[in-house]
């Protein structure tokens, strides 16, 4: 299929769904005339994709082309039936990315409509306007950050006026606080890797990724990755040369930023998308790697990649493959992995995470490294604001209330916890809110026939006086299970 045939049967189906919506409603008003539905369509169907074409303020041949033999049978313009040449001396195009920054009226009406009656408009408009953005970004030959950030801005936006349409549905904050609280912690999983479960639509994907707590940037990042891999899809659909773009990635953050979660996500996504079969995700570190005996490591490392065949591979603190001697087999995991990631280059994406002033020993360890993981995605450390909704998503899973002082409590010993290599973020968290249930425990226990309401408070009495580590949760479980065991007899 042409380029300009794909984006005219995207177009058309995009009006033959904005049509009759339009018809309907234009009934609806007085005044209006139902007969300007048409018209109307196709007039946001050309801004659309003049908006696409120049998102990036570089109008190709290609795109022009496209836009000519799309919209020249459509709208009664001479100049629609000129060239590329002819459209660049009018400047049509000028300024018209702008049409991307915000949903148009139309959409808003769509929405409103929705609001009002329950319906589906809005979200059938959004799902067939990005697939015409896809394919105008798919007719450059390299689809640049800039544009495809564009289209990522009107995504969003897109998406914001349907949520806030929506009668009863949480406000953006609270949904971020409500929905991302475990992912924040980068709690495992348990995924079958021989049944991950069916395919989930991309739309659904995004909006999961949309709803993580805080992780600006990284997601930024991931929609990119994911843009891309939509368009190169477009291209080879249409016989176009392919987007030479590596999916293996490297992931750089301190504990608990989310890096688990996040790429749990990217091998759904991937899968989606037709990367890989399976979809899930394998975990694996120095220690599922590397042997301590001549021939074992490379073995050890197959298996592993046996394990992730048709997924995702997560190696955590990849850098520590680097340590050791020169009787170390570290270097041999790394080098297998080359290898490895090389042969099942059509089968396997490695994702490589660790801490940012280390993962360079990791790349710099083999040449074939660089080419091969060329894109790096930063975790932020979260805010204490972050950081303090996710503790209190917790307790609402947990049915537990927080009082005004308890909240100020968790403030106060986030706040003073040092922001520096190691810091726990997520997982610091939920040892704090396990330290608090425990210590409650104690407290609760202690209390004659004590009432609903004092079993899920949790007081500002309840919070330790520093943050715990991983080790003072254990010892605190413990002591619950201990204070819950009935004394034996003398």
């Amino acid at each position: 299929m042409t380029d300009a045939l794909a984006l005219d049967v995207a177009v058309q189906r995009f009006l033959d769904d904005l049509t009759p919506m339009l018809t309907e409603i234009y009934r609806s008003i007085p005044g209006q005339d139902p007969a300007m539905a048409a018209r109307d369509a196709v007039s946001e169907a050309f801004d659309l994709v003049c908006a696409c074409i120049d998102a990036d303020s570089l109008a190709t041949d290609p795109e022009l082309w496209a836009l000519l033999k799309v919209f020249g049978p459509r709208l009664d313009s001479p100049l629609l039936r000129a060239s590329p040449t002819d459209l660049r001396a009018s400047r049509l195009l000028k300024g018209r990315s702008d049409w991307l920054e915000q949903p148009s009226s139309m959409f808003g009406i769509l929405a409103g409509v929705d609001a009002r009656d329950g319906g589906d408009r809005a979200d059938r408009y959004r799902e067939d306007a990005l697939r015409v953005a896809y394919l105008v970004i798919a007719l450059d030959s390299h689809p640049g950050r800039t544009e495809l950030q564009a289209i990522e801005r009107f995504r969003l936006a897109l998406i914001a006026v349907i949520g806030a349409g929506q009668p009863g549905s949480p406000t953006d904050a609270e949904h971020r606080t409500t929905t991302g609280a475990a992912e924040a912690t980068d709690a495992v999983v348990p995924v079958a890797p021989d049944d991950p479960g069916p395919a989930r639509p991309l739309p659904e994907l995004m909006a999961e990724l949309d709803d993580l707590v805080g992780l600006e940037p990284v997601k930024e990042e991931v929609r990119l990755v994911t843009a891309l891999l939509e368009v190169g899809q477009m291209r080879a659909e249409r016989d176009l040369p392919a987007l030479e773009t590596s999916r293996h990635l490297i992931f750089t953050g301190n504990p608990g930023t989310g890096k688990t979660t996040v790429a749990r996500l990217l091998a759904q996504i991937y899968r989606t998308l037709g990367v890989v079969d399976k979809g899930h995700l394998v975990e694996t570190d120095r220690a599922g790697l590397v042997a301590g005996y001549v021939g074992q490591t490379a073995t050890k490392v197959t298996a592993v990649f046996d394990r992730a065949d048709g997924g995702v591979l997560l190696i955590d603190e990849a850098y520590a493959l680097v340590r050791g001697s020169e009787q170390d087999f570290g270097r041999e995991a790394i080098d297998t992995i080359v290898k490895l990631v090389e042969d099942r280059r059509e089968r396997t994406v490695v994702i490589a995470a660790g801490y940012p002033d280390e993962m360079h020993l990791f790349v710099d360890a083999n040449p074939g490294l660089t080419s091969r993981f060329p894109r790096t995605i930063q975790f932020p450390d979260y805010t204490t604001d972050e950081l303090t909704g996710i503790f209190t998503s917790m307790c609402e899973r947990a049915q537990y209330h927080l009082g005004e002082d308890a909240v100020a409590r968790v403030r106060a010993l986030i706040d003073a916890a040092p922001r520096t290599k190691g810091f726990g973020n997520g997982r610091m968290v939920r040892n704090l809110f396990e330290a608090a249930v425990a210590q409650q425990a104690r407290r609760i226990v202690e209390v004659d026939d004590p009432t609903d309401e004092q079993l899920l408070t949790l007081l500002p009495v309840d919070l330790p006086g520093d943050l715990p580590t991983d080790a003072d949760v254990i010892v605190a479980d413990a002591a619950v299970a201990d204070a819950a065991e009935p004394a034996e007899p003398a």
